[in-house]
């Protein structure tokens, strides 16, 4: 292996959890406690993006059915096809974006709007179209990629997945989940197999 490969990887280390550190000087306590609120109180929770954020998104969705908050990604393709009769009114769609403008998801927005759905969306741009039609914005903060020409979406996985997992940990305690439950919908695996003991 090349002598530069090597130090562009462990660079990625770095740029990562230098993210991670700075992501909380972003933290708005008023938007991400809106946020835990609207998820807890919906009856079923809708997700979506682009890219790498849907796939992100995707992993959002399970960590919400991990805890028993019975949630789906609804691919943006889809959604304009029908995919968004899942939504009903009273529950919570979130979108996430870096920019706030994907122009895939602003259709997919209208509806929501339409249906009684209500918005949280995760973006950089707190300016964006996405951010102020959303009843709840969590600010996303990206310091750049890991690729040396800062085009990946590696480091905004990142900052996205922490933002879903500071989410699901919320609301654990939020809704007093128990291990217990999770041990009932769980059995597989080795965490299965520990919590079943």
């Amino acid at each position: 292996m090349k002598k530069e490969s090597l130090i562009q990887a462990r660079k990625a280390y770095e740029i990562e959890s230098q993210c991670i550190t700075e992501m909380l000087e972003y933290f708005d306590e008023a938007a991400f406690s809106k946020a835990v609120e609207l998820l807890k109180g919906a009856g079923r929770i809708g997700c979506t993006g682009c890219g790498h954020s849907g796939i992100i998104c995707q992993h959002f969705a399970h960590l919400m059915c991990c805890i028993e908050r019975p949630a789906k990604f609804i691919s943006p393709a889809e959604a304009v096809h029908g995919g968004t009769g899942f939504l009903q009114k009273g529950d919570v769609c979130l979108f996430a974006s870096r920019g706030g403008k994907t122009k895939e998801l602003l259709p997919i927005l209208d509806i929501c709007k339409a249906k009684g759905v209500s918005v949280i969306t995760v973006t950089e741009n707190l300016d964006s179209p996405l951010a102020k039609g959303a009843d709840a914005v969590l600010k996303q903060h990206v310091n750049r990629e890991t690729d040396k020409y800062n085009c990946q979406g590696t480091t905004s996985s990142t900052s996205l997945a922490v933002i879903f997992h500071a989410l699901q940990a919320a609301l654990i305690e939020e809704t007093d989940y128990k291990n217990e439950q999770f041990a009932l919908i769980h059995p597989g695996g080795a965490v299965g197999e520990r919590l079943n003991k």
